[in-house]
């Protein structure tokens, strides 16, 4: 599936930043998604209409099983991360996906379960 889809496609690392609960950050507590960006390294919906069944996350926990889902885009612009597999985890919302560049050494915040969180992005890689 990989080789068939268009170059704006990206392997994108996310963990999680410093915070009161982990002053260091945590490389343990990730997500690595499959999504397309667009030349400024935003998001691109078109990209993603045409290719969403590509565009799948992994969310790692410490002492967890992985998760596995999907990235969606929904009414609005907004961009979620969605574990339809096992169907016990609700959606988690990237705050302002939309505008937030995907590049290493950015950080963007994902809401989970209530909570805002901020993640570095530490890689993106060409698939």
């Amino acid at each position: 599936l990989n080789s068939s889809l268009p170059s704006s496609f990206r392997q994108i690392r996310l963990e999680l930043a410093r915070e009161t609960e982990h002053p260091l950050g945590d490389s343990g507590t990730a997500y690595v998604f499959v999504g397309p960006l667009d030349s400024e390294s935003l998001l691109d919906p078109k990209m993603w209409r045409q290719h969403r069944e590509a565009c799948r996350v992994a969310r790692f926990r410490p002492g967890k099983p992985d998760d596995l889902g999907h990235l969606i885009h929904r009414a609005g612009g907004h961009w979620a991360f969605h574990y339809d597999i096992s169907g016990e985890h609700d959606d988690e919302t990237g705050y302002h996906f939309a505008e937030e560049k995907f590049e290493p050494r950015e950080c963007v915040s994902i809401t989970e379960e209530g909570r805002t969180h901020t993640y570095r992005v530490v890689s993106v890689v060409p698939l």
